[in-house]
């Protein structure tokens, strides 16, 4: 059943009309008709059924049932900063961090980022990646929408971080996620660039109290790395079995 997030608080068992982008996919993409259901969700952690009572050439209304809690939540709060990578990869990392749980996700500048764009073009890339973030929770079942943060650079994001576990994926490391204590359920995970973090920081997250790990004997792609990272703390930590 087709999954559709509307950015206002669902009304229950009222009429309402569906944004144009639930238009665009329900009717021009799936093809649905009057009588058919989807579900709704606004991002509370319920979701709601609602019936197609008509369609227009432009506009889609439903009947809304009554609203459910619908938890999919993982029970840590993992906070990813990525930097910034080339081209569909940042696409495909923020798509499947949502997928794996991840609760908010800031992308980063650091030293060695190949992606030199204005702060107008950042803006723009933020609110493409906002969609994809919604778009990922409309396929895999979660109803509350991660947060995804302006760009910052890697020193001002360390500095604004509560307390919780911080990670540093780093092939230097001497230990890997099996050796780690979770004392808080927030953890602060970093993954550097294509090239990699430099040295200073490296030393910079270790002023920090950031913790290196170390995932095996093989050195991964940045886009790899974050999902691997994710999926292994679900593992250790959190709700995949």
């Amino acid at each position: 059943m087709p999954r559709i997030f509307q950015p206002y608080t669902i009304p229950e068992n009222q009429t309402i009309t569906l944004d144009d982008d639930a238009f665009n996919h329900l009717v021009r993409v799936l093809r649905m008709q009057k009588g058919e259901t989807v579900i709704l969700f606004d991002g509370s952690n319920r979701t709601t059924s609602a019936e197609i009572i008509d369609i227009t050439k432009k506009t889609i209304s439903v009947k809304t049932a009554s609203s459910v809690l619908d938890n999919r939540e993982s029970p840590l709060a993992i906070h990813l900063g990525q930097v910034i990578s080339r081209g569909e990869k940042m696409e495909f990392t923020i798509q499947k961090a949502v997928e794996l749980g991840a609760q908010s996700i800031t992308p980063l500048l650091s030293e060695r980022c190949g992606v030199k764009l204005t702060s107008e073009r950042l803006e723009k890339k933020v609110e493409q990646w906002q969609k994809i973030i919604i778009s990922a929770c409309e396929q895999c079942g979660r109803n509350t929408i991660p947060t995804i943060n302006p760009v910052i650079k890697l020193e001002e994001w360390c500095q604004q971080l509560p307390d919780g576990l911080k990670l540093t994926l780093n092939p230097k490391a001497k230990q890997g996620i099996k050796g780690l204590t979770l004392k808080h359920s927030a953890i602060f995970l970093l993954i550097g660039p294509e090239g990699g973090l430099s040295d200073s920081e490296i030393a910079l997250t270790h002023n920090y109290q950031f913790t290196d790990i170390l995932l095996g004997p093989r050195v991964l792609r940045t886009e790899t790395a974050a999902l691997t990272v994710l999926t292994a703390l679900q593992v250790q930590f959190g709700d995949l079995g």
